[in-house]
């Protein structure tokens, strides 16, 4: 989580996304495709957090979907090829607006 961001009521916000998906990521990935992948949180430009899974196999619209319920918030998620086995599931939450 990134330690920048100093705004105690965002920084909740964050935290509380954070913590669904370590909690909740058992149930919403029952193929374990996500579930102990490499993951990275970022905030952008103080407007957009970044949830970034690396490695991963294969991941499904099921999977997909309940990740985004876990998150909580409006989102969107994109999934980009890594190398020729894995893909990059990057998830997107707008921090404005």
């Amino acid at each position: 989580m990134p330690d920048l961001v100093l705004d105690p009521l965002m920084r909740a916000r964050l935290d509380e996304i954070q913590h669904r998906l370590q909690e909740g990521l058992a149930k919403a990935d029952p193929h374990h495709r996500i579930r102990g992948r490499p993951v990275t949180y970022r905030v952008i430009a103080g407007q957009t957090f970044e949830v970034v899974y690396r490695e991963v196999p294969r991941i499904d619209e099921a999977e997909v979907l309940a990740i985004k319920k876990l998150i909580g918030e409006q989102c969107f998620c994109s999934v980009t090829p890594a190398t020729a086995e894995t893909l990059t599931v990057r998830f997107v939450v707008p921090l404005t607006g």
